[in-house]
């Protein structure tokens, strides 16, 4: 099993960056891939970006590519999801999941975070 706790979200004006940390506890974080969600206020959970096991491979919604970059120290048991030029259309609510199939559909995620809150001003 993998219980995951994100942090670093908060309130930053358009333009900024945020890094948001998910920190992984048990022995199978190294054994799933890792992904990156969002929900904002009556919308449907999108996908964001996601690596695989050893990092080998990324792949990032095309809403966020060349501003977000998603990473992994499996030695730490942590991800990361570093957000730059960040607009008011990314608030949200950021999860971070774990799967082992990879995947862009949240469904085939096993676990997930409580979440952490993304405000971008204007």
């Amino acid at each position: 099993q993998v219980q995951l706790v994100e942090s670093g979200g908060g309130l930053v004006q358009a333009g900024g960056s945020l890094r948001l940390s998910c920190a992984a506890s048990g022995r199978l974080f190294s054994k799933h891939h890792l992904g990156w969600f969002r929900q904002a206020p009556g919308k449907e959970r999108e996908f964001v970006a996601a690596i695989t096991r050893n990092s080998g491979t990324t792949y990032s919604a095309d809403s966020v590519k060349g501003r977000f970059t998603i990473s992994r120290e499996n030695a730490q048991n942590t991800g990361y999801l570093q957000m730059n030029s960040l607009k008011p259309e990314d608030t949200a609510v950021y999860y971070c999941a774990a799967a082992t199939t990879w995947s862009t559909e949240p469904r085939s995620y096993d676990y997930w975070g409580q979440g952490t809150q993304v405000t971008v001003s204007s």
